[in-house]
This record gives structure tokens, C-alpha cells and sequence, in this order.
């Protein structure tokens, strides 16, 4: 029988993927669930054929100049990738491999989750009671912003922002959008398309960011592109936190131009913006948007799927690069 192909798991992932990863890899794993240094990672990656890393391990060119010529394939446990500089990779000849489609519906449910959050105060509400602080009411009490029958706004309407797009039309929103080009009208479902951003903007109560991270996409969200937005709008962000100027972002909820912000993405991950949690018009996690026990298996699962096929011979089904 020929020996096992040695693959490097960068983070802990879910038992069951790990267990299916030792029947067929041999595996060597990151025991105390840190993030390796850039010199770390490089060495770890001169023992294997392949490596399994998340979006916290940056393969950027000189990482990849760096790597084994034994290191074939790079399965990422993530559907963003930039984390790792394809066209170094690709000049290197390493396969790089995405999940794609499995963690669209966990994501659309955390960009639910920060809307709502963010429209009815819910941080504001969940600290004030937790601290012993809930000793009035009134009808002017913690007073928020209705979704229903208002205009969801999705820059990027790709897997995610259709989905995300679907929950909103259960709340009655009108659902408006942003892409490169318009998508197929079985994808579309209604919504409305605007060729510019500032077109978009201009009609979202709600906007929120499925867009992936580029050159292009980096800092979209600034000062002048926040002023495109109506007066009080809500501002969601799942996707990268480098989509938004957090300075813009924070000037923009004390002066009351946006109502408030439901952020599950930073600049700065872990650890976040303390200028933007020292606002209380924001609605706060900690990147957990594809954090399900169904969605973490799946997404291990395709990416052991990506391996298995590279290494049988075959072109791994989500390949980018």
C-alpha cells in the first residue's frame, strides 16, 4: 500500500473532520490552536504534501517562495481567499482549493442576526439588563429602527449576498443590488440591480456586505461612499473587515448619519476596533459567521473532498488557482 500523503492541519477543526483526516492523511496538527508565526508556518510546511490552513494563516509571496517543492496543494478551510497570494502560488505550481456554497445559509444568518441586532438595540438592551441597569420604561424606552417593508441593499451578489438577500424578502424588504453585472432573474428573484455603487447606496436602509476582499473592494466603505447612503441607514458587514474605513465608520455612528452597525468582520482580527466598541449603536461578534456545528463539518469535509481528489489524480472541484 502506498504511504499516506502528509498533510499539515494548521487550526483544531471538528472532530468528526479530524478523525476522517487521520484515516486517510498522515496528519500533523496544531496542538494549542494558535496562530503559527510566519517562520513557524514555513517550517511546519517543509514536513507535509499538503496543507489545510483557515483564513488566519497568511500564505503571502514570500511565505510561498519559501514553501518545500513537496507541498503541492494548499485546501483552504475557508471560501475567502485572500489570505494567499494566488498568482504566487500559481507561478509556484501549487493548486489552491476554496469551499465554496457550504456555509452561505450559516453566514446569511449572521448577517440577519447583526441587522437586527444593530435596528433594535439589541447589544445596548443585552448590557444594560446584565448589568443591573433595567429599572425604567416608557413607549420612548430603547426606542429602535424597523426592518420590515425597508430596502436591503447587498453589494455583492454572489452565493452568500443571495441568500442573505432571501432572508431579508421574509421580513418584507425590498432587496437592491450591487455586482459586476447583473445576476440570472432565477438568481435575482425581483431584486433590484444598480450598475454603480452610489446607485445602490442611495437606495439601501439597510446595506449589507457580501463582497469578497480585493484591491478593488479594500476601504469601499469610507467617508464619501457612507455619505451616499440615506440619512440613518444600518450598515452590515459579514464578509472582510478591510471592506470598511473603520475611522469613517466610527465618525459616522457618533454624528448619527448611520443609525447603527452590525459588524461579525474587523481590520483587526482577533481583538477588533475599541473605538468601535466603545459605541453603544453597534451590534458586535467575533467572526463567528460560519461557526455552526453543520456548517464547520461541511466546510472541513470539502476541503478533505479537494485533497482527496487532487492526490487521486483528478481536478480538485474547487479549484481557484
Amino acid at each position: 500500500m502506498p504511504e499516506k500523503p502528509k498533510l499539515l492541519i494548521t487550526r483544531r477543526l471538528r472532530d468528526t473532520v479530524q478523525a476522517r483526516a487521520a484515516r486517510d492523511y498522515q496528519v500533523l496538527t496544531n496542538a494549542e490552536d494558535r496562530v503559527f508565526t510566519r517562520d513557524e508556518l514555513i517550517e511546519k510546511c517543509q514536513q507535509v504534501d499538503a496543507v489545510l490552513p483557515c483564513h488566519s494563516e497568511h500564505f503571502s509571496a514570500d511565505v510561498i517562495a519559501a514553501l518545500p517543492d513537496r507541498l503541492k496543494i494548499i485546501a483552504n478551510h475557508s471560501v475567502g481567499v485572500d489570505h494567499v497570494d494566488l498568482a504566487a502560488a500559481k507561478t509556484a505550481g501549487i493548486v489552491v482549493t476554496n469551499t465554496p456554497d457550504v456555509l452561505s445559509d450559516a453566514t446569511a444568518e449572521i448577517a440577519m442576526l447583526c441587522m437586527l441586532g444593530a435596528a433594535r438595540r439589541g447589544a445596548e438592551g443585552d448590557a444594560m439588563i446584565r448589568a443591573g441597569n433595567w429599572d425604567f420604561w416608557s413607549p420612548a424606552f430603547m426606542v429602535g429602527r424597523q426592518v420590515t417593508g425597508k430596502r436591503f441593499g447587498v453589494l455583492g451578489m454572489g452565493r452568500v449576498g443571495q441568500v442573505a438577500a432571501e432572508r431579508a424578502r421574509g421580513f418584507g424588504m425590498t432587496v437592491h443590488y450591487h455586482n459586476r453585472q447583473p445576476v440570472a432573474e432565477h438568481l435575482a428573484k425581483g431584486a433590484i440591480y444598480h450598475d454603480t455603487i452610489e446607485g445602490l447606496f442611495a437606495n439601501s436602509d439597510v446595506l449589507s456586505l457580501h463582497c469578497p476582499s480585493t484591491p478593488e473592494t479594500t476601504g469601499i466603505i469610507n467617508a464619501e461612499t457612507i455619505g451616499w447612503l440615506p440619512d440613518r441607514a444600518i450598515l452590515v458587514n459579514t464578509a472582510r473587515g478591510n471592506l470598511v474605513d473603520e475611522d469613517a465608520l466610527v465618525d459616522a455612528l457618533e454624528s448619527g448619519k448611520l443609525f447603527a452597525a452590525g459588524l461579525d468582520v474587523f481590520r483587526n482580527e482577533p481583538g477588533g476596533n475599541q473605538r468601535i466598541s466603545a459605541l453603544k449603536n453597534v451590534f458586535l461578534l467575533p467572526h463567528i459567521g460560519s461557526a455552526t456545528e453543520e456548517t464547520r463539518d461541511a466546510m472541513g469535509f470539502r476541503a478533505l473532498d479537494n485533497l482527496d481528489a487532487y492526490f487521486a489524480g483528478r481536478e480538485p472541484g474547487d479549484r481557484v488557482a
